[in-house]
């Protein structure tokens, strides 16, 4: 009995050694490192802000696509935005539906409730205050180019598989639009009876480009991508399944010229499916480090 004892004891205290040896270097690691994450509530939007240990980190904001959620806050991103942070950004990983404390679909978002989210990053006080870089992909790339067009102080936008229009929200009813702003709904380019078989059919690249063929409608829904205060990236998909993201970028990049757009801007078709563009992420941080780099 007495041996079994002794024996608990030496037990507990190697235990008690084991974890107090952990801890040590666990703080050891995060003082070296100096990376924190901060939760973000405002209304309607959830975020995680990502900073390392320098000042004046510049924002660059993460906005995932119809998947809903946070995307970029995901394991999956992990890597992506250790990366970000070890060059010297601060990383906004940024969630706008479908999760906790915001809209259970992407339908009539409003533009202010995230810009107001971003906002709130900027108050960090390792978080530089002016300039804010945006990457969206999908409808997170819609998003992106909306708040560049709406909201100047946003300074570069990148967008990966974007649309140069926007377009209903996702309900069963398609009658809404994606997005509003200041209470009211943004034009969106509507489901028209021609478009109905192929979404029967699971077809969305034909029930989009059917859709637009609505050129008065394209035309009202159009993105005023020339508004953007800053340099803009595109990557589309040539055999994009989802929709016609090549055309539609190369139809913004002429509204850019046709506007006399005074930044930077560029478009890589990446060949390839949907999801191919967010593997050509050398491209978006080559981008960034020439027109939003740390200075």
């Amino acid at each position: 009995m007495l041996s079994t004892s002794l024996n608990l004891a030496q037990n507990k205290g190697m235990s008690f050694i084991y974890r107090s040896i952990f801890l040590s270097l666990l703080l050891v690691l995060l003082v070296k490192t100096g990376n924190t994450q901060v939760n973000i509530h405002t209304p309607n939007v959830r975020s995680v802000l990502y900073v390392g240990t320098g000042k004046e980190q510049p924002l660059i904001v993460g906005l995932g696509g119809s998947e809903g959620g946070n995307a970029w806050a995901s394991d999956y991103w992990k890597p992506t935005r250790d990366r970000f942070v070890a060059k010297g950004y601060a990383f906004l990983a940024l969630g706008y539906f479908g999760a906790a404390g915001t809209p259970p679909l992407l339908d009539k978002i409003a533009l202010e409730d995230v810009y107001q989210n971003i906002q709130e990053a900027t108050k960090d006080t390792n978080v530089k205050k002016s300039g804010i870089a945006l990457i969206g992909g999908s409808r997170g790339a819609d998003l992106a180019l909306l708040l560049g067009s709406y909201y100047p102080e946003i300074s570069c936008v990148v967008g990966l598989v974007a649309s140069h229009a926007v377009f209903p929200g996702h309900t069963d009813h398609f009658t809404s639009s994606c997005w509003t702003f200041k209470d009211k709904e943004l034009p969106f380019v509507p489901v028209n009876e021609a478009a109905i078989p192929f979404l029967i059919k699971r077809d969305l690249r034909g029930a989009f480009e059917t859709m637009l063929l609505d050129s008065v409608a394209a035309t009202k829904a159009a993105i005023p991508v020339e508004k953007i205060k800053g340099p803009i990236l595109l990557l589309s998909a040539t055999e994009d399944e989802i929709c016609p993201s090549t055309p539609m970028s190369e139809a913004m990049i002429q509204r850019l010229k046709d506007k006399q757009f005074r930044y930077a801007m560029e478009h890589h078709a990446i060949n390839g499916s949907h999801a191919k563009p967010l593997q050509r992420f050398d491209l978006v941080e080559a981008f960034l480090a020439k027109h939003y780099g740390v200075k």
